[in-house]
């Protein structure tokens, strides 16, 4: 059944996009607004009382339902998981920004290409070239089909729809407290972030593992065993420098707008082997990740077959 919620979902999706931000991000931002109001004193246990409460319950809440579900009625357990995967992933949720970068740079149409990196970036980027924003699209993309596609496929397989839950509210968690360093915000973020990088350990390297299984392997591997480490986020750089491996592809270096914002490229080192970015290579990751879907999709399918055939 866990196979069939997932592609049940997956065309659902594909069929018609969820409004992301109206039904997802918009209700747990105001949850993460109204824990952090509560309980923020600028400590660390208190963030982890409000994770606990915003992260770890309705996971737990969810898993309870799911299971009496299971129990008494099976259909809308499965309705259910179909449901609770709609709302937790999908390529939908940032394939439209990569999408429409990729014909503005096959058009030539440099300037709109930078408008729609920033809007997906949520940063500017005037002096981007071309080569720059086809590095950072596929950048982007890479770390999005992790986190909207791959990591809570896989939580979901492995806890059901509680799973899925709990990786997206702690990657939301993480992006809205785990990621601020304001002063006046203290410590209360600390334990969200470490509990991501927690949740997202194996699926980092799952993903990781799928890119370089459907993509140039040898050099996939050579680049995360050297290369991942100097990024500054270990999990992004792991997963960055395995895809940039398996695309043939240099990604990371200093751009523009980093320069620009900071004075010091230095936290942009070089991963990936063999050409500059461009629109082709910006196609090329759109099949690395469906091929690494459909791989996912065929080790569940094992799974199941063999599970039937024991049985």
């Amino acid at each position: 059944m866990t196979l069939i919620s997932i592609v049940i979902a997956l065309i659902l999706e594909q069929l018609h996009a969820l409004s992301v931000q109206s039904v997802v991000r918009g209700p747990v931002s105001r949850l993460a607004a109204l824990l952090e109001d509560k309980f923020n004193d600028g400590g660390g246990n208190h963030g982890a009382i409000a994770w606990g409460l915003g992260v770890a319950l309705p996971a737990a809440l969810l898993a309870l339902v799911h299971a009496l579900l299971a129990y008494f009625q099976p259909l809308l357990a499965f309705l259910l998981g179909i449901g609770v995967l709609y709302l937790t992933m999908g390529f939908r949720q940032f394939s439209h920004f990569f999408t429409g970068i990729h014909l503005a740079l096959r058009l030539g149409e440099v300037e709109q290409a930078r408008q729609l990196l920033a809007q997906w970036r949520g940063r500017g980027g005037d002096r981007l070239t071309a080569s720059e924003i086809a590095r950072l699209s596929i950048e982007q993309a890479l770390l999005a089909s992790h986190r909207h596609v791959f990591a809570p496929l896989l939580w979901f397989a492995v806890f059901g729809p509680a799973g899925a839950l709990l990786y997206r509210l702690a990657h939301s968690f993480d992006e809205l407290w785990g990621e601020r360093s304001e002063m006046e915000f203290g410590q209360f973020g600390e334990f969200a972030h470490q509990a991501f990088a927690l949740i997202d350990w194996l699926p980092l390297r799952v993903t990781a593992a799928s890119f370089a299984v459907v993509g140039d392997f040898e050099d996939a591997v050579h680049c995360w065993r050297t290369q991942a480490v100097r990024w500054p986020e270990a999990g992004s750089g792991i997963l960055l420098a395995s895809g940039a491996g398996a695309l043939g592809v240099r990604l990371g270096m200093p751009v523009h707008d980093v320069i620009q914002d900071t004075g010091d490229a230095s936290d942009r080192p070089e991963l990936g082997l063999g050409e500059d970015a461009d629109p082709d290579f910006m196609q090329s990751t759109i099949g690395l990740v469906w091929r690494s879907l459909v791989l996912g999709l065929a080790v569940l399918a094992l799974v199941w077959i063999s599970g039937w055939v024991g049985s």
